[in-house]
């Protein structure tokens, strides 16, 4: 166990693939969820999930269920590693002479780790979100009696050409690279970290929950002390606690998603920060709006947080570098 934990390297190998596997398989639910989440009442253009992926797939084939994947590509690796290396970090340091951590330090660590992956998350889901969300306001403009607002958030209004189209063109090609360099020009480093505040609230007790709820699951597995947690032991734990806290934060990621998204749609209102979206939120739209994408989210991060786990807890990363033997079960 302590050869594992300060083995970093290998915490950032396993915590890269398994981010890079686990995305892979699941974005195009990721950005169901977040088209769904934008969605205002009276204006839906998605029914559900299944409709969501369906109509993205006609209007945008089928490599438009993947767009924003290249920057989560690229920076699921570095975030995943710090979020899965700093818990474990947190919980060495707690922990009194290798003795197990009470449920309180578990969360401490949790909460700690929460704090250092927001770093990378922000600019993340803040250039993802743009990426998923364009192809949802084109499609919003080419329904009848829907017209384009023809305005974007305030901050935002550098971005108009990128995603200005009309009611019967598709929306245009835009990248990761190009938001991040008209953000940075016209806002600076802030333009990038815009709603972090939100992606704080959602990511902290995500962790505050996920991490001490893994790790009993998980100790669920072991039949005495000595014994290694099976693989797919690892891999349903992961999937319980992920769903769990992914659900459990839905309200702050909905805000999150809503301040994060810089284009809006004909007749969708902007927000001034994350007391001002909840109050709108709840005015116009009723308290349920606040679990839009709860079901979606729960399918992205269950099936990622279990491949994340069985990464780290067979020791891919410490293969690879030599440190210990590939293992499945105890022999």
């Amino acid at each position: 166990m302590s050869q594992q934990q300060i083995s970093l390297p290998a915490k950032l190998i396993n915590g890269g693939i398994a981010g890079i596997v686990g995305v892979t398989c699941v974005f195009p639910i990721d950005l169901a969820k977040t088209r769904l989440q934008n969605q205002r009442k009276g204006q839906q253009v998605y029914k559900n999930l299944l409709d969501c992926l369906v109509k993205t797939v006609q209007s945008e084939g089928y490599f438009g269920m993947y767009r924003g994947a290249a920057v989560n590509l690229t920076l699921v690796t570095p975030e995943k590693a710090i979020k899965l290396a700093a818990n474990d970090y947190f919980r060495h340091h707690l922990s009194k002479d290798g003795k197990g951590l009470t449920v309180f330090k578990e969360m401490v660590a949790g909460c700690a780790a929460g704090m250092c992956q927001v770093i990378i998350t922000t600019p993340m889901e803040m250039l993802k979100i743009q990426l998923q969300d364009a192809g949802r306001l084109a499609a919003q403009q080419r329904i009848p009696g829907i017209r384009a607002s023809g305005k974007l958030a305030p901050t935002a209004a550098v971005l108009s050409r990128s995603y200005n189209t009309g009611p019967s063109s598709p929306a245009r090609a835009i990248s990761a690279t190009q938001i991040a360099r008209e953000l940075l020009h016209a806002q600076g480093i802030q333009g990038l970290y815009k709603g972090l505040g939100a992606t704080i609230m959602r990511d902290v007790p995500f962790s505050i929950v996920y991490f001490p709820l893994f790790a009993n699951l998980n100790r669920l597995g072991k039949h005495s002390e000595d014994d290694m947690v099976p693989f797919y032991w690892s891999f349903i734990s992961g999937c319980v606690a992920g769903s769990t806290a992914a659900v459990a934060v839905n309200p702050c990621d909905v805000v999150k998603t809503r301040l994060q998204s810089l284009s809006k749609g004909s007749n969708e209102e902007t927000y001034t920060g994350v007391l001002d979206c909840v109050s709108k939120i709840m005015k116009r739209e009723g308290p349920s709006a606040f679990l839009k994408g709860a079901g979606c989210r729960a399918l992205v991060i269950a099936p990622l947080f279990g491949i994340a786990q069985v990464m780290y807890f067979i020791g891919v990363g410490e293969f690879i570098l030599g440190q210990s033997p590939f293992k499945l079960y105890n022999p």
